[in-house]
């Protein structure tokens, strides 16, 4: 008896021992943050029903939650406001017994006025894959125990690009006069190369930057060195799903963590339901608890614990990183009440920062729906989102430019969208665009043609609102003869030492590149130092004859824009534009200086976006 009570002593001491913590979110926090609420989970096996313990001024237990899932420990902190940066240890107790303890840093926060800056219509947007644009550390091209290599002979897997790749060429993108930064998401995405999760939207750990990328502190080395050279960086983040070998998959907290593809399985991709006054609960169900694809779990955020850790790990990377602002994909998927809650609290706790939520809907009173202080929604939902992606301006500008004119094509879809405008609340705050990384590339859409690549550019630069780019536009890019996704996210030539010629040179780019690079470069440039594009108004006139006219102005300044889609030169009745016209005599073209009398009728040349600002 004596030798067995000393076996099962020892034994119960192993099992004690053998504990441990393979998961601690957030990993730390900070003092004197907006809210004093702070909430950590602990995953390690057999840790839920232990007890912390601690002592540090200014710090207090404010309740323990159970899961069903033994393997996870939460508890509520409150971290007063005078609470001093310092390491605490936390007792994990089983009674008196301490069983476990970790070490929890609080740190100072940064006191920098350059961080957090949110964007505005001052800005212009390069939006750029990671993983396509530059591999400038080719060793992290495959980590030991990461599931996917770069094999840049599949289109449609990993390819090698990283941080440093981004940060490399950060020259040239300031040269073309891009403004901020948005990287499709760099969270960990361990998933299987059958996937093929080198876009980032398929998150296998939201506290840790993808070591094939690199690492955390290169990511907010990176936002440092944006912010250097007065450049803004805008975080992609997914609160909709995340990939299925996220090590929450391996273990599940609870039930309710994720919603059960069984009973709905994939969504319908509608996000017009959510504010359809007629919808049936069967398609809300399937849009918001349906799953993306069934490599993506669907997020369940009416889980308290976990609708807690999806906001907290937001500012964690906010005040982690210092970035300028967020762009939420697939906004319009997920509960609307829990988005609404979430930018509420990043929006109180970062007052000047800003947020684009993805909402990629058919119309525009679906779009408008999604933006902040909407008056007269039937429903009463305000979504306190500041912007939305304007996906019927890409719309409109695809018909304007392949479809023959019209009473309501070609460009008059143009006039139809824009015209919508009092449905937002501020138009002006909407993410405007002609591709990105998930449609067709804008090139490829206008069949190839230089001229009304020209135009559409000269659109986006000259319209309301913020303009994003996407990488490759300024060489015009066009699809990859591929299938899958991989055709629209091609690697950027000169991005990785093995290519032959780069794009990223003068040298290197070919003849029609770089008259693509200099037009992009000039008017993105011009609209980087023009207000009256940043602030002024829209007066617009409705199309005529193939042609669209519209004016940007303030008290002070206009500017006049020409869409002549015709394939000769148009001559434009000056008296139809005279409300705007008569306080001024002459119109200087922005890209070649040249002059127009716009005290009588002007010509305009064929296939093209003029843009003129106005002189007394």
């Amino acid at each position: 008896m004596k030798h067995l009570l000393s076996y099962l002593f020892i034994l119960t001491s192993i099992q004690g021992i053998c504990q441990s913590i393979e998961h601690i979110d957030p990993p730390f926090w900070w003092t004197e943050m907006p809210t004093e609420e702070l909430q950590i989970i602990l995953h390690g096996e057999e840790i839920g029903d232990l007890e912390p313990s601690f002592e540090y001024a200014g710090v207090s237990l404010e309740s323990i939650e159970k899961l069903p899932n033994k393997n996870y420990l939460v508890f509520n902190l409150n971290v007063a406001k005078q609470t001093k940066p310092g390491t605490f240890k936390i007792a994990l107790k089983d009674g008196k017994s301490t069983k476990l303890s970790i070490d929890y840093e609080l740190k100072s926060r940064i006191n920098d006025t350059n961080r957090n800056r949110g964007f505005d219509a001052s800005d212009v947007i390069y939006l750029l894959m990671p993983d396509r644009f530059a591999n400038g550390n080719p060793e992290n091209d495959t980590v030991a125990g990461m599931l996917e290599a770069a094999d840049r002979s599949n289109p449609n897997g990993r390819h090698g690009g990283d941080i440093k790749g981004v940060s490399d060429h950060l020259d040239y993108i300031k040269e073309l006069g891009m403004t901020a930064v948005w990287l499709t998401p760099t969270f960990e995405n361990d998933m299987k190369p059958s996937y093929g999760a080198y876009h980032g939207y398929a998150a296998t750990d939201l506290y840790k930057v993808d070591r094939r990328f690199g690492s955390n502190e290169e990511f907010k080395a990176f936002v440092r060195k944006c912010h250097s050279m007065d450049m803004k960086v805008i975080m992609d983040m997914i609160h909709n799903h995340i990939g299925d070998q996220h090590w929450w998959m391996k273990d599940v907290p609870s039930d309710d963590w994720f919603h059960d593809i069984e009973k709905y399985g994939t969504t319908n991709f509608r996000g017009e339901v959510q504010s359809d006054p007629y919808a049936s609960q069967y398609d809300l169900d399937k849009l918001q608890k349906g799953w993306f694809v069934s490599e993506m779990p669907d997020l369940n955020q009416r889980n308290p614990i976990l609708a807690k850790y999806l906001i907290q790990n937001s500012i964690w990377w906010i005040e982690y990183s210092g970035v300028d602002g967020i762009r939420m994909d697939t906004y319009v998927y997920p509960y609307k009440d829990y988005l609404a809650d979430w930018v509420e609290e990043v929006m109180t706790s970062y007052p000047n920062f800003n947020i684009v939520g993805e909402a990629w809907v058919e119309k525009v009173g679906h779009e408008a729906y999604w933006q902040e202080d909407k008056e007269g929604q039937d429903d009463g939902y305000d979504s306190q989102l500041p912007s939305v992606t304007d996906f019927q301006i890409m719309f409109a500008l695809d018909q304007a430019l392949t479809e023959d004119f019209g009473w309501k094509n070609g460009l008059s879809k143009l006039y139809y969208a824009i015209s919508q405008d009092r449905l937002y609340s501020d138009p002006m705050k909407n993410v405007v665009f002609i591709d990105n990384h998930d449609t067709e590339r804008f090139f490829t859409k206008i069949d190839e043609d230089p001229d009304l690549f020209k135009m559409g550019y000269a659109y986006l630069m000259s319209i309301r609102g913020i303009p994003q780019v996407y990488y490759g536009i300024e060489l015009m890019l066009a699809n990859e003869p591929v299938n899958g996704d991989g055709r629209k996210r091609a690697d950027m030539i000169g991005g990785w030492a093995e290519d032959k010629r780069s794009v990223f040179t003068v040298d290197g780019r070919t003849k029609k590149e770089n008259e693509a690079f200099n037009y992009v470069k000039q008017l993105t440039n011009w609209r980087k130092g023009s207000k009256v594009i940043h602030e002024g108004k829209l007066t617009h006139f409705i199309p005529e004859n193939n042609t669209y006219v519209y004016f940007r102005h303030t008290e002070n300044e206009a500017v006049m824009v020409v869409m002549n889609r015709n394939e000769k030169e148009v001559e434009m009745k000056r008296d139809r534009f005279a409300e705007i016209l008569d306080r001024y005599s002459q119109g200087v073209n922005v890209l070649d200086n040249s002059t127009i009398d716009v005290t009588a009728n002007f010509k305009v040349g064929p296939k093209q976006t003029a843009i003129f600002e106005l002189k007394k």
